[in-house]
């Protein structure tokens, strides 16, 4: 099973959510499917209608940045990181 990371600004919006777990999925868009099995309401956090992902997160597949199609092997580690923004860009 591929190995799903969750930010933690995530997992605090749905009790019992954990930063770390295996899915048992063939594609980005089948990790989203069985995470909001588990937690329902996690992929309206994660994706958009049409689907798409969040124009806010990322998310990389074995370090790879991915769509939804991207294929997950049970080998994978699947990271969902929310962008960073802010800041006035002044030092």
């Amino acid at each position: 099973m591929a190995r799903v990371v969750l930010p933690s600004s995530l997992t605090q919006l749905f009790p019992g959510a954990v930063r770390e777990v295996d899915v048992d999925a063939a594609t980005v868009r089948g990790v989203i499917d069985e995470l909001d099995i588990r937690w329902p309401g996690m992929r309206n956090r994660i994706c958009a209608s049409g689907p798409l992902i969040r124009e806010h997160i990322r998310i990389f597949v074995d370090a790879t940045q991915a769509t939804l199609d991207t294929p997950v092997d049970p080998a994978s580690e699947v990271v969902v990181i929310p962008a960073l923004s802010g800041g006035s860009g002044k030092v």
